[in-house]
């Protein structure tokens, strides 16, 4: 993984934390939440807090998560809002994460300026043994304080002063204005400046876990189901599907509509973006043949394309079939979903669901790296440990290179705005006609 560090790709972005006063802030926040302290004096820190040198140090890489279902989290600065979320559990984390923090800047700008800020993602299930106890969870909640209690006193004083107000005798009641005094010695005045952190509530319907091998589960659309690396038994919800189950959850996508046709998808460079996933592929069948690629430019490739010839994959050739059509230079391909290459032809479509789907696209596509890499981190790390060194390289190199300069613009025109934008309505790559079949049918008179 070296490689990919020093390139910026893994690790990026984390918050370096090596001052002495932040450092015991970091060790009071994870004695309060976990019992434990790290002896480092410099060390780096994600969006929740998590330092993957503490994980080393400690051989834990779930010192903040140990149940592995109430993540907890420790905030010594506003700026990891914009840090990444290592060791992800659920796909949902980082955004409830972000949310929060956004939501509470300006207290935890103050918060923080004095002390560190540690909370619990709170999901009501307190054990995952049972895959059953996925659907349990339907609502996270943030409850978070400093580690000397800031929140929970100013909260108090608070109540201190209303009573003082509303007592006729207020101003009389030693032991209630000695009370208010101690307390706002802590807090300050919070009549003028509020220290509030109120617990903040999210649903948890859709998302992905990296529990029981990797589970996808969708509740809030109009077929529910739950799709699954590995089999799971006997679960409180159907339809179940396995990621071998190709063409029913092509199906299930379809009926749900959470799929578009690349070559009909808004804004996107079709031909551009099919060659580079045949690329992808290329790379790969190289890579397993033992095949020199020279460079990885795509003239090379086209080298080992011609050493192929019918040996080229499945997903490489249909493919190729669909940009000949995109090209006006052949005829429309009929790829069906027990087509190696039909997964490769959709992106999520434009909705709520966008990222949770293309994050299930990236593993029915799995030679298309760049998806993997950007939708799907976990994945994506994973599969890198298996790769040669030859293609990890290659995959390092280009992006670095494609991907890095231009993260936003590259993932806006792969997958559209984000959710929650106005997509407006689909403008196909070419007019393709009555909508049947995988793509929709042509309108042969054309030719």
């Amino acid at each position: 993984m070296r490689r990919l560090i020093e390139k910026g790709l893994m690790f990026g972005n984390l918050i370096e934390v090596s001052s002495p006063a932040l450092v015991e802030r970091y060790n009071r926040a994870m004695k309060a939440l976990c019992g434990r302290e790290t002896k480092l004096t410099d060390f780096h820190i994600d969006l929740s807090g998590y330092s993957p040198e503490i994980g080393d140090e400690l051989g834990d890489p779930l010192y903040l998560n140990p149940n592995a279902c109430n993540r907890a989290f420790i905030l010594l600065t506003t700026a990891q809002r914009n840090a990444p979320l290592l060791n992800m559990v659920f796909s949902t984390a980082r955004a409830m994460l972000e949310d929060f923090i956004a939501t509470n800047e300006a207290q935890l700008f103050a918060l923080t300026a004095r002390d560190a800020v540690l909370g619990t993602m709170q999901s009501g299930v307190y054990e995952m043994a049972q895959v059953a106890k996925l659907l349990e969870m339907r609502h996270i909640t943030i409850e978070a304080d400093t580690t000397g209690g800031h929140v929970a006193a100013a909260g108090k004083l608070a109540g201190l002063i209303d009573r003082f107000r509303r007592e006729p005798d207020g101003w009389r009641d030693d032991v209630l204005i000695a009370d208010m005094i101690g307390l706002a010695r802590k807090t300050g005045d919070v009549t003028r400046v509020p220290i509030t952190l109120a617990p903040r509530g999210y649903p948890q319907s859709s998302f992905w876990t990296s529990l029981f091998g990797g589970i996808y589960l969708f509740r809030d659309v109009k077929y529910p189901a739950l799709i699954a690396r590995d089999p799971v038994g006997q679960v409180p919800i159907s339809p179940v599907f396995t990621l071998t189950m190709r063409n029913e959850i092509a199906d299930w996508l379809t009926r749900n509509d959470l799929v578009e046709p690349i070559v009909k998808a808004r804004g996107m460079d079709a031909a551009a973006v099919i060659r580079q996933k045949m690329d992808f592929i290329l790379v790969d069948a190289a890579d397993k043949l033992g095949l020199d690629i020279g460079d990885a430019r795509r003239t090379e490739l086209r080298k080992v394309a011609y050493t192929l010839g019918d040996a080229l994959p499945a997903e490489f050739q249909g493919l190729g079939a669909l940009l000949r059509w995109v090209e006006d230079k052949g005829e429309w391909p009929r790829i069906t979903s027990e087509h190696p290459a039909y997964f490769y032809s959709f992106r999520a479509a434009p909705g709520p669901q966008r990222d949770l789907v293309n994050m299930l696209l990236a593993e029915l596509s799995p030679m298309d790296v760049r998806q993997m890499y950007i939708v799907h981190k976990e994945l994506f790390y994973a599969s890198y440990a298996r790769w040669s060194d030859r293609k990890r390289q290659y995959v390092a190199d280009f992006l670095e290179r494609e991907y890095k300069v231009d993260a936003q613009g590259v993932r806006r025109s792969l997958f559209g705005a984000e959710p929650g934008m106005d997509h407006g309505a689909a403008t196909p790559a070419r007019d393709l006609g009555a909508a049947v079949g995988p793509w929709g049918a042509i309108d042969r008179s054309r030719r």
